[in-house]
């Protein structure tokens, strides 16, 4: 498959997912105000859904969003759990469900990935609360 055909079937997976989820905790319209809270890696390796207790968080391009709405999706077991606990913007830029594209660094992807990226990006922000960033 080229590079041109999977950004083309990833950008349609991120509109399809669109189009179909709803705003996290059923009737938020709003969002939080974005926190900046720092969190290392081994700090954010904590947020992975694995205790129901825990929130779930995933990281974009070094922001940390809270998707314990979407437990459904993002828990264990779930479609989207490679993605938590971490940043995973690589994985996210390439539509893939592999672990070792889960990871933070996305300067290898294409153009047409990061785009792929950046809409992901996009549609976190208008989903899931910011509560705090990356840290090294």
């Amino acid at each position: 498959m080229t590079d041109n055909l999977k950004a083309s079937a990833a950008d349609k997976l991120v509109k399809t997912a669109d189009a179909v989820a709803s705003a996290p905790a059923g009737d938020k319209t709003e969002l939080d105000p974005p926190k900046d809270t720092p969190f290392t890696k081994d700090e954010l390796a904590k947020y992975d859904g694995k205790d129901d207790k825990t929130p779930i968080y995933v990281g974009i391009k070094g922001r940390i969003y809270d998707v314990s709405a979407k437990r459904d999706m993002y828990g264990p077991g779930c479609g989207y759990h490679v993605f938590v606990g971490k940043d995973a913007s690589r994985g996210l830029g390439k539509s893939s469900l592999k672990p070792e594209d889960a990871v933070a660094d996305y300067s290898t992807l294409t153009d047409e990935e990061k785009k792929v990226l950046d809409d992901w990006e996009k549609y976190f922000q208008k989903r899931y609360n910011i509560i705090g960033r990356v840290a090294e």
